[in-house]
């Protein structure tokens, strides 16, 4: 993947938005609270980083050219050096584990609001059906 088509995948979840912040990171948001942040231009270490479940986290920062994200690590945020340190699969699915993490937490009345469908982890399951006999 590169910055335009993580761009892309960013923006292609319901309600989520963009904005420049901090002089030259672009920041994905749902509600006003973000799930990514992309560095724009010049020389950075860290090119994007994103939220992530306590175990993905120690399983990613155990990985070369993956570390915990300066400022934002006690939040279990996840800083990437290069973009083909993870597969195109992994980071896309990443990304919307980050949406879908920083949407659950927004207060139910703005969930409710914004109508974005649940992610799968918090779709309810389907009662197993009854073997017959």
């Amino acid at each position: 993947m590169d910055s335009e088509s993580v761009r892309a995948h960013c923006l292609s979840f319901p309600h989520a938005t963009e904005n420049v912040q901090w002089g030259n990171d672009l920041v994905f948001k749902i509600s006003g609270k973000m799930f990514a942040v992309m560095a724009l231009e010049g020389p950075v270490k860290y090119i994007m980083s994103f939220k992530c479940t306590d175990e993905k986290f120690n399983e990613l920062t155990e990985q070369e050219g993956l570390d915990p994200a300066p400022y934002m690590a006690r939040n279990k945020w996840v800083a990437i050096e290069r973009f083909d340190v993870l597969t195109d699969k992994e980071l896309k699915g990443l990304l919307r584990n980050s949406y879908d993490l920083v949407f659950e937490k927004l207060p139910k009345k703005v969930r409710e609001q914004l109508g974005a469908p649940p992610s799968p982890a918090t779709r309810p399951r389907k009662p197993a059906a009854k073997k017959r006999r």
